[in-house]
C-alpha cells in the first residue's frame, strides 16, 4: 500500500500512540514498524492475539516486561567472539527472567480463561534456566561479579581487603601522630588512582620522602603516599590485577555460554518483542475504548458509532456508515466546516487499523473490510515550487488513483472537481464518480456542486448523503445522514445573521422553480428523517427497559424454582427417613414369622411377604426429577427368551428370565427367589449371550449394576477439608458400585486449599484410575474430574 496514504490518513500517529503502550524497545519498532495487511485470514489471526490480550487486561492486567532489553548486539558480539561485560551479562539473565515470568503469566491465565494465540507464543520462548543460573552465580543485582565466582577470585579478594586494611590501620597511626597531624591538611586517608594518599599541606613536601599523585587547585595541598606504605601499595596493585585478569576468565566463561544459545536467545528477544507488542494493542483498544470489528472480504463495511482516534473523546461525534450492500457509493453534500473531511478520514483510518490487527473505536457488531489498496485525495496539496495549482494537485492525485485502483479497492475524495469553473468541474466530477462507480469500487466522495445530488438519486448503487446541519444555533451537528442529501442553508444563515428583507427576497426570486421544489423536499426529507430517528431512540429505550425486566424476572422465576426445589427434595428427605424406619420395623417383623412359623410348624406364604415389601416400597417418595425430558418408549427389538437381562416394572428390580411358561408368563430369577411374571411386565435390559455358557456352581455374590439414583456430580463448596473428605469417601463408593465410569466433584476456586486435600486423596484411592481438572466448559479450575476403574 502507498506510504503516501498515511500520511494522508495520519496513519503514522496511531502506531506513535502504539509504540508509546509498548514496554520494550522490540515492542516499540514492532508497533513503529506496523503495516496493514491484505489476508483475510491473516488479519482474523493478529486480531484474535488482540482481543485475547484484552481479556487478559481485563481479567489480570498487562504483565510486566520489566527486565527485558534489546540484547540482539550483545548476543551478537559473544557469538563472533568479543567478551562480554558484567552488565550485558545481567541484561540477558533479565531478560531470560522475564522470559520464564511471561511464559508463567500465559500459562496460568489459558487455564481460566484459553488463550490459544498468546499460549503459542509463549511456548516457541525457550528454557534458559542454566545459562540464567550460571550467571546468577557469578553476577549480582548491580551488575557485579561476585566474590563465589570462583575460588580463586575469592582468595584475590580476601587478600585485597586484608592489604586495604593494613594499609589503612598503617596510615591511621600516622596521621593520629601529633607531629605529623598539624602537617596534614585533613586528618582522613583518601585514593588517588587506586593508590591510598594523604593529603599534606605544600610546605611540609620534604618531610615526607613517597610519591606525589595530585595536588588541589590552589596548590595548596599534595596528595602524598608515604614511602612507608608505598611497597604496600604496589603489592595491593599487583593483587587488582590478579582480580583484573580473574574476572576476564570468568566474563570468557559465560560469554562462551550465551554464544552457545545465541540463535535461541535471538529469537525469544523478537518473541518477547512481538508479545509486548500484542499487549501493546490491547492497552491502546483500552485507553481508545475500541471494540473488536468483524472483517470480511466481500467490500461491506458497516461503521456503527465510529469515532475518529485522533479526536478527544469528549468532542468527536460518532458517525454511522454503510457501504457495500444495497450501495457501494456515497456522495456527501453539505456546507464548508461541516465534517465531511473528518468522515472521509474516520473511514479510511479505521479500515487502516482493522487491516493492521487493531481494535477500532466503534460499537459491538459493526463491520470492516479488507481492501487491497486504500485511496484518497484529501486536501489541499498546491504547491508553489512544483507550479502546481489546487485543481492540478487534485487531478494528479486522481489521476493516479485511476491507473493504480482495482473493484476491490477503497477511493475516498474530497470536495471532487472543486477548484475550477463550477459548470466544468460538476460535469468533470460527474465523469470521474462514473468512472469509479462503474469498476466496483467501494467510494465516498464530497462535493459541493448540487448537480451531483441529482447524480447520486439518479444512479442505482450510489447514495446521497451529508453532514447535518442547525440552522437555529446556525453550526454544524457533525453527524452523518446517509440518504439525504445536503441543503445549502445559505438563506437560512443570512437571515439569522441579519441580511435585509427585500435582499433576501429578491436573491429566493433569482432561484428556480425547481431548485426551490428540491430544496423543499430535501427540507421535508430531513424532518421525516429527525422523527423516525426520535421514534426509534424511544423503541430503542423501551426494548432495554424490556430486556431489564425480562432479564428480573426470569432471575426471580429462576429463584421461586430453586425455593421450591430445596422445600420439595426435604419434605422427601424427610419422608424417606420414615419409610426406612418403617422398612426397617418391618423386615424385623417379617424374621420374627419367619421364625415363629419354624418353630410352631405353620406356614407364612412367601409371595405374600413379597407383596407387603413391594407396598412398602411403594410408600417411599420417588425422587423428583428438576427438568424431565418425555422420551417415546424404546420398541421392543426381539421377543423375550430365557436367559434374558429383564426388569420387573412392577417390583422395580432387575432379573433374569429363567423359562417360559406360555406365551404370556415366565419364571424370572430375583436374587435368591423365583417368581413367575407377566411378559407385558418385562422389560428386555440385555439379551442373552449367543454362545452356551458353561454350567457352573450356583455360588452368591455381589452384581455391581448401574443406579440411576446414583449422581455423577458431589457438590463440596463451602465444606472444609475433613467434612468433604468423608463425603468424597462416600460418594466414591457409590459411584463405583454404581459402575460410574467418570464423575465430578465441585469444590470451587478459593484458595485452594480445598482442592489440593481432595487431589491428595484422589491420587491415593484405589478404584481411581486418573484425575484432572475440569475444562473451561466444565468448571475450569473449580471442578476435578475423576475416571474410575
Amino acid at each position: 500500500m502507498d506510504s503516501k496514504i498515511f500520511k494522508t490518513l495520519e496513519y503514522q500517529k496511531i502506531l506513535n500512540k502504539l509504540s508509546h503502550y509498548a514496554q520494550t524497545a522490540t515492542g516499540q519498532q514492532t508497533a513503529l514498524r506496523l503495516q496493514p495487511s491484505d489476508d483475510l485470514e491473516h488479519i482474523k489471526k493478529l486480531l484474535k492475539g488482540t482481543d485475547e490480550a484484552y481479556a487478559a487486561d481485563r481479567l489480570k492486567g498487562v504483565p510486566s516486561f520489566n527486565g527485558v532489553v534489546d540484547i540482539t548486539p550483545t548476543v551478537k558480539r559473544a557469538r563472533i567472539g568479543g567478551t562480554l561485560s558484567p552488565q550485558e551479562l545481567h541484561g540477558i539473565r533479565t531478560t531470560v527472567q522475564a522470559a520464564r515470568r511471561i511464559q508463567v503469566y500465559v500459562t496460568s491465565l489459558h487455564e481460566e480463561n484459553p488463550v490459544e494465540t498468546l499460549l503459542y507464543w509463549s511456548e516457541q520462548l525457550s528454557e534458559q534456566r542454566s545459562l540464567e543460573n550460571s550467571i546468577k552465580g557469578c553476577i549480582d543485582e548491580n551488575a557485579e561479579v561476585l566474590d563465589s565466582a570462583s575460588t580463586e577470585l575469592s582468595q584475590i579478594r580476601r587478600e585485597l581487603r586484608s592489604g586495604e586494611v593494613r594499609i589503612r590501620e598503617k596510615l591511621d597511626s600516622m596521621i593520629r601522630s601529633s607531629t605529623v597531624s598539624k602537617m596534614l591538611q585533613d586528618q582522613l586517608i583518601t585514593i588517588r588512582g587506586d593508590r591510598f594518599v594523604i593529603p599534606v599541606k605544600a610546605e611540609y613536601r620534604s618531610y615526607f620522602g613517597g610519591i606525589v599523585h595530585d595536588q588541589s587547585g590552589s596548590g595548596a595541598t599534595l596528595f602524598i603516599e608515604p614511602e612507608s606504605i608505598v611497597t604496600m601499595n604496589n603489592k595491593l596493585r599487583e593483587t587488582r590485577l590478579r582480580e583484573e585478569r580473574e574476572i576476564e576468565v570468568i566474563l570468557q566463561k559465560l560469554t562462551a555460554l550465551v554464544a552457545e544459545q545465541a540463535d535461541m536467545l535471538l529469537y525469544d528477544v523478537d518473541i518477547l518483542g512481538n508479545l509486548d507488542f500484542i499487549f501493546a494493542k490491547a492497552r491502546l483498544a483500552r485507553e481508545m475504548k475500541a471494540t473488536l470489528p468483524l472483517m470480511n472480504d466481500r467490500g461491506y463495511l458497516k461503521l456503527k458509532k465510529g469515532r475518529h482516534p485522533l479526536i478527544p473523546l469528549e468532542q468527536v461525534v460518532p458517525i454511522d456508515v454503510e457501504l457495500g450492500n444495497s450501495y457501494t457509493s456515497i456522495i456527501v453534500t453539505g456546507p464548508n466546516t461541516g465534517g465531511k473531511t473528518v468522515t472521509l478520514k474516520t473511514i479510511g483510518l479505521l479500515s487502516l487499523m482493522a487491516m493492521s490487527g487493531l481494535f477500532v473505536p466503534v460499537e459491538d457488531e459493526s463491520q470492516l473490510c479488507v481492501f487491497d489498496a486504500i485511496y484518497a485525495d484529501i486536501g489541499d496539496e498546491q504547491s508553489i515550487e512544483q507550479n502546481l495549482s489546487t485543481f492540478s494537485s487534485h487531478m494528479t492525485n486522481i489521476i493516479s488513483i485511476l491507473k493504480n485502483m482495482t473493484p476491490k479497492s477503497l477511493v475516498l475524495l474530497d470536495e471532487v472537481g472543486a477548484g475550477t469553473d463550477p459548470a466544468e468541474g460538476s460535469a468533470l466530477a460527474v465523469s470521474i464518480l462514473e468512472h469509479i462507480h462503474a469498476l466496483g469500487c467501494r467510494m465516498v466522495a464530497t462535493t459541493h456542486y448540487s448537480e451531483l445530488k441529482a447524480y447520486a438519486y439518479e444512479r442505482k448503487g450510489i447514495i446521497n448523503a451529508s453532514m447535518e446541519f442547525d440552522v437555529a444555533t446556525l453550526s454544524p451537528t457533525y453527524r452523518l445522514l446517509v440518504g439525504v442529501p445536503g441543503r445549502s442553508n445559505a438563506f437560512a444563515i443570512a437571515e439569522r445573521l441579519g441580511l435585509p428583507g427585500r435582499i433576501l427576497d429578491y436573491a429566493r426570486g433569482e432561484v428556480t422553480e425547481e431548485d426551490q421544489r428540491v430544496e423543499h423536499m430535501i427540507a421535508s426529507l430531513e424532518q421525516n428523517r429527525l422523527t423516525a430517528e426520535q421514534e426509534r431512540e424511544k423503541a430503542e429505550q423501551l426494548r432495554k427497559e424490556m430486556e431489564v425486566l425480562r432479564t428480573r424476572h426470569q432471575t426471580e422465576l429462576d429463584k421461586l424454582e430453586s425455593q421450591r426445589d430445596r422445600m420439595l427434595e426435604k419434605a422427601e428427605d424427610e419422608a424417606r427417613v420414615l419409610v426406612d424406619k418403617a422398612r426397617s420395623e418391618a423386615e424385623k417383623i417379617i424374621t420374627d414369622l419367619r421364625k415363629l412359623a419354624q418353630e410352631e410348624g405353620a406356614s407364612v406364604k412367601e409371595h405374600k411377604l413379597i407383596a407387603a415389601r413391594r407396598e412398602l416400597d411403594e410408600a417411599e417418595p420417588k425422587q423428583r426429577k428438576k427438568s424431565t425430558v418425555k422420551r417415546p418408549a424404546t420398541p421392543r427389538t426381539r421377543s423375550i427368551m430365557a436367559g434374558d437381562e429383564v426388569s420387573v416394572h412392577s417390583l422395580n428390580k432387575k432379573g433374569h428370565v429363567v423359562e417360559l411358561t406360555g406365551s404370556k408368563e415366565a419364571i424370572v430369577q430375583l436374587g435368591i427367589m423365583k417368581m413367575k411374571v407377566s411378559l407385558d411386565d418385562l422389560e428386555l435390559l440385555q439379551p442373552a449371550p449367543t454362545t452356551t455358557p458353561k454350567v457352573q456352581k450356583p455360588v452368591t455374590g455381589v452384581k455391581r449394576t448401574r443406579d440411576d439414583n446414583v449422581r455423577s456430580e458431589l457438590d463440596l463448596r463451602g465444606a472444609n477439608v475433613e467434612e468433604a473428605l468423608m463425603e468424597v469417601d462416600r460418594f466414591m463408593d457409590e459411584a463405583f458400585l454404581a459402575n460410574l465410569g467418570q464423575v465430578y466433584i465441585i469444590h470451587g476456586k478459593g484458595t485452594g486449599v480445598l482442592r489440593t486435600g481432595i487431589q491428595e486423596y484422589l491420587r491415593k484411592h484405589k478404584h481411581v484410575k486418573s484425575y484432572r481438572i475440569g475444562n473451561y466448559n466444565e468448571g475450569g479450575t473449580g471442578v476435578t474430574v475423576a475416571e474410575l476403574e
